[in-house]
């Protein structure tokens, strides 16, 4: 390490030229340990205009803003949601990457720019300082070379502009940078990067690869002796990782898991390519299987939130042969209603109907949700659970706002209680719906006021005219060998082999046994008023014939007899036929759940 300042202002080609700074070497202060590490490196040449223009409006809404009294660089007025058009998915990846990478930087990029005196410059306003640090960090990150044209390109004037306007300050900006970096005794500048945030990098870094696999296309048979031709083995556990290795999943028998080191590998087999293996994080694969577990033989079933199509794609492929409908809310546009109708047809999945209302706006006595059983909410949450957040807003197309929280390692308690109300709203508006039976309910949030305390509220509400709900706990029986969670609430801690997630099924109320005896014996004593329009579809199929082969046929006299109240016209038919179906009900009830006395 050069012991001067002048010894690394004059050495400033050999920074322009050598190693690029980001990726020298792995450093820390007395909680990091230094580490070494071989990078294979990629010739980077900049990015098309349009990368930095929305990767600087992105930067400008979650930039760190500081005390008044402590501004140096001025970012201008954030008050206004950013309008941005992404060329497609690999743009819109690349525009966050880069708006995050610059945010982790932020106060070095600064400290440059001043000390550079490239900043302040009175031909940039305020409201291009966003575009001019997004871009000095890329300048950096390229080595201070000079940026490529790409062929074909929208020209955009202010950035030609900055970026012409920082490269010819690139000799400051080098040598500014050398300064910075003896200043803090930095080997890189990775040694800028806050503690949670390069924590939160190294658990994602380690984290396994969940796939799930589609069976409209290929079996499991079929993808295990493909990955044995490849020179996979399968293992018991993530513990048994080796390098070639994988295992199934513990709760779902349709997710494969990998080693974090194959990631580059996996992506590039025929396998993903032709959408027979799908990556994504476990937590949505519990949550699709909890709610499948649910339903019914032609059940149908209602997704609150888009999120990620992968999500709502594996619904179908879990649902394909029961002949069930899944409804996905909140499609606002025509283009993303046809870029998800081709995704879904290239992956098999024929049994979605894609809604342009959101979760909230559906009537839960719309007719088309009649035959519908579950309905499956998966919440905006503050996600600081997911192993990856960057992949998790990315995917789940969430605000880029989590960035920020990301960065600082907590919400505020205004969002918090912001994004605790409107899922509250949600799984409320969730118990209106009278024919659905089970409700899932899952996050990627670590907070209980997101997760526990929402489902304890929604319970404690009281919904006219609904039956209530209760929760139970959280059962993959079609996907798992081990016995039944005995907890309410699936949980998952963040951790090297595990993204933290929240799962809560919530069940509509069975009308117990032994309250329906009392309830009918009242009613016959006149304590409670019996409607003439009431009538109490008691028992299932299930149920009566457990009432017949136990009790001779008194299971069949009481559905004999329960229906013959909906046939009656007159309102004294009805009364008398109800009376016979008291009695009958109390009878049979009462053998089974004795009272003990009346």
């Amino acid at each position: 390490m050069p012991d001067s300042e002048s010894h690394l202002i004059s050495s400033h080609v050999d920074v322009i030229n050598g190693t690029s700074v980001l990726s020298e070497m792995k450093i820390s202060d007395e909680k990091r340990s230094v580490e070494k590490r071989t990078v294979t490196q990629i010739e980077k040449n900049g990015y098309p205009d349009s990368i930095y223009i929305n990767a600087a409006k992105i930067f400008q809404g979650i930039h760190t803003e500081k005390n008044e009294d402590k501004i140096q660089v001025r970012y201008g007025d954030n008050s206004e949601s950013p309008m941005m058009a992404f060329k497609d998915e690999h743009s819109r990846r690349v525009s966050y990457e880069l708006a995050f990478n610059t945010l982790k930087y932020q106060g070095l990029l600064e400290e440059i720019l001043l000390d550079s005196h490239t900043y302040p410059c009175y031909s940039i306003p305020d409201e291009l300082t966003s575009l001019l640090v997004v871009m000095l960090y890329d300048l950096q990150d390229r080595k201070f070379t000079k940026r490529k044209i790409f062929a074909e390109e929208e020209i955009v004037a202010e950035v030609q502009e900055i970026g012409n306007y920082l490269y010819s300050f690139r000799t400051k900006l080098a040598a500014a940078l050398a300064r910075c970096r003896i200043k803090y005794d930095a080997l890189s500048i990775d040694y800028f990067v806050p503690e949670t945030i390069w924590k939160q990098e190294q658990r994602a870094s380690t984290l396994p690869l969940w796939f799930w696999i589609n069976t409209l296309k290929i079996s499991l048979e079929d993808v295990i002796r493909d990955l044995e031709m490849k020179g996979f083995t399968k293992v018991e556990s993530v513990s048994d990782f080796d390098h070639y290795t994988y295992a199934v999943d513990q709760h779902c028998q349709d997710v494969l898991v990998f080693p974090s080191s194959l990631r580059e590998e996996l992506l590039n087999l025929d396998l993903f390519a032709d959408c027979k293996l799908l990556l994504q994080d476990k937590s949505r694969s519990l949550a699709v299987h909890s709610a499948q577990v649910l339903l019914s033989e032609g059940g149908d079933i209602i997704m609150a939130h888009i999120g990620s199509y992968l999500t709502i794609a594996h619904m179908s492929v879990l649902t394909n042969q029961s002949r069930s409908k899944i409804f996905a809310c909140g499609v606002k546009s025509l283009a993303k209603e046809e870029e998800l109708r081709s995704s879904f047809s290239h992956m098999g999945c024929e049994n979605i109907q894609l809604l342009h209302e959101d979760f909230t706006e559906l009537e839960p006595t719309d007719p088309r949700f009649d035959k519908t059983k579950v309905i499956l909410l998966l919440p905006q949450c503050s996600g600081l659970g997911a192993g990856n957040p960057m992949e998790f807003i990315l995917s789940e197309h969430r605000d880029a706002g989590l960035l920020q929280d990301l960065f600082q390692g907590f919400v505020s308690e205004d969002k918090l209680s912001i994004l605790a109300e409107r899922q509250l709203n949600e799984l409320i508006h969730a118990l209106k719906f009278k024919k659905v039976q089970a409700i899932v309910y899952c996050t990627c949030s670590i907070y209980p006021e997101e997760n526990e305390l929402v489902v304890q509220k929604a319970l404690e509400s009281e919904v006219e005219g609904v039956r209530r709900y209760r929760l139970i706990p959280s059962v993959f029986s079609t996907c798992s060998n081990s016995e039944s969670s005995t907890e309410m609430f699936f949980k998952t801690e963040p951790s090297e082999i595990s993204s933290g997630c929240f799962l809560a099924v919530l069940e509509r109320e069975v009308i117990n046994g032994k309250v329906l005896a009392v309830f009918l014996r009242r009613g016959l004593k006149g304590l409670v008023c019996i409607s003439e329009h009431q009538h109490f579809p008691l028992v299932s199929k299930k149920n009566t014939q457990y009432f017949h082969q136990k009790w001779k046929g008194c299971g069949e006299e009481l559905i004999r007899i329960s229906l013959q109240v909906k046939v009656q016209r007159s309102r004294r038919s009805r009364l008398v036929i109800w009376t016979i179906f008291c009695h009958t009900a109390i009878t049979v009830l009462e053998r089974i759940f004795p009272l003990g006395g009346r």
